[in-house]
């Protein structure tokens, strides 16, 4: 079975692109539109890798980020920060809420997707 991912992101156009090219690669992919729906399925879900927007309705990526790392059944899951977000107080909240990777939009998907395969294969 393919490794899942979730991408919790509210632009539906970047979680439905990322979900097309992520499925093509074998992934099973789950999205999510706001932070506490995020919450609902890392919970539900249990994935691999959680690809997250810090700029989200209802409850901002990086708590969600820190939500997950400081959970005792979810802080084995890898996250990825994937934002418009480009100051370094931004970066650096998110690596102090636990993130993995930190990667601006636009993203380049070669780079994206080689921090996927380094966390998941």
């Amino acid at each position: 079975m393919g490794k899942k991912i979730l991408i919790v992101e509210d632009e539906e156009l970047i979680a439905k692109v990322l979900t097309i090219r992520l499925e093509g690669l074998g992934y099973k992919v789950f999205s999510a539109l706001d932070g506490e729906e995020g919450l609902d399925a890392v919970k539900k879900e249990n994935p691999d890798l959680v690809i997250l927007d810090i700029g989200l309705p209802k409850l901002d990526g990086n708590t969600l980020c820190e939500l997950i790392k400081s959970g005792e059944a979810t802080k084995h899951m890898k996250v990825i920060m994937l934002t418009g977000k480009r100051l370094v107080g931004d970066m650096e909240n998110s690596f102090a809420a636990g993130a993995d990777f930190y990667v601006n939009k636009p993203y380049e998907w070669a780079r994206l997707l080689g921090h996927i395969k380094q966390l998941i294969g």
